[in-house]
């Protein structure tokens, strides 16, 4: 029985020793803010034959009707594996109301409601020459009104998207694309666009200076057209007037990959930053989690990630309700959280 007892306690010991080895990976000291939030989870309901994919992509309507475009029950690839429909709308009780768009996307990626309660979808990934690399205009039947880029094309022109990411709605209507993701081959800009989608101009190049950008990854823009971008690679936010020059450059929001603004109030996730020398994520110092703060800068509130772990975990997109309640989707995690101030 003592050789058994000594295989026992070695395996235990194994086990516990990569625990701590992944454990020690992770920024685990909190920063010294006010967390006013309680989070809640297991608040969407799916069919008992459907599973929650991998998704930053979350938004809420006037109604208060939470959408959610997640990767089709999987994460990577998931979307032409599985005939599902991605984009699927909850009641505030969390029951699905309707859904569509199974065999329309590859990797989604973002989607946005616009005042009318219109649907902005952006869809990352691409199948080269057959669909993908696209953002879309959807009514809330799933009816197509707006369809920008070509599917399947990659490119640098007015017309074209190469991994878009994001996007966000000024206060004219106007749009403002986050066009690259972390490929190195993607594209590194922001585009401003019409209303309708058409070119009005652009900025940004691929670095890590001032208005360069590596891994961009969301974006906001407040009622006054400054622009707030998540610079997630670079692990920082990069401020920029509505003209494009740049007003800021703040690394204190850890690395962001999701940003939103809900009355001048700004709100940044972190859901990557780890203390692992070398790796994908490496952000020494900073915990995972949402930051809530003023449009000068000033934070206000943070809500730690409670089990930081892997290289992605708690939300990585975000939304705000009118009422100022923030919604999470998590890639890693692959569930939608709620934060309600207390």
């Amino acid at each position: 029985m003592r050789p058994k007892r000594i295989e026992l306690f070695v395996l235990f010991s194994i086990v516990s020793l990569l625990a701590s080895a992944s454990y020690s990976q992770q920024n685990t000291v909190l920063p010294d803010y006010p967390n006013n939030y309680t989070m809640y989870e297991n608040l969407v309901n799916l069919p008992d034959d459907r599973s929650m994919g991998s998704g930053n992509a979350i938004d809420v309507d006037s109604q208060g009707n939470v959408w959610v475009f997640e990767r089709c029950g999987g994460n990577q690839g998931a979307c032409s594996e599985n005939d599902v429909d991605p984009v699927l709308k909850f009641s505030p009780d969390g029951e699905v109301l309707t859904s569509f768009g199974a065999g329309m996307f590859v990797w989604p990626h973002g989607i946005v409601v616009d005042d009318e309660d219109n649907l902005w979808i952006i869809d990352a990934g691409v199948i080269d020459g057959e669909k993908g690399n696209q953002i879309f205009k959807f009514n809330q039947s799933g009816e197509i009104l707006i369809e920008l880029g070509q599917p399947g094309i990659r490119g640098e022109g007015p017309d074209l998207f190469n991994e878009p990411s994001d996007l966000a709605i000024g206060a004219d209507g106007s749009l403002y694309v986050i066009d690259g993701h972390i490929s190195p081959d993607s594209n590194h800009r922001i585009l401003h666009l019409t209303s309708e989608g058409d070119y009005i101009e652009e900025w940004g190049s691929q670095g890590y200076g001032p208005l360069e950008f590596e891994g961009l990854h969301a974006i906001a823009v407040d009622s006054q057209g400054k622009m707030y971008i998540g610079d997630r690679t670079n692990n920082r936010l990069q401020i920029l007037s509505p003209t494009g020059e740049l007003l800021a450059i703040w690394a204190h929001f850890g690395r962001p990959s999701g940003i939103r603004i809900h009355d001048d109030m700004l709100y940044v996730v972190d859901s990557e930053s780890r203390a692992a020398e070398g790796q994908y994520g490496y952000n020494p110092g900073w915990h995972r989690g949402i930051y809530v703060g003023t449009l000068d800068g000033a934070v206000t509130d943070f809500i730690p990630d409670p089990d930081p772990h892997g290289a992605t975990s708690f939300p990585e997109g975000i939304a705000v309700d009118e009422n100022g309640v923030i919604w999470g989707a998590s890639v890693g995690d692959q569930k939608v959280t709620k934060y309600m101030r207390d």
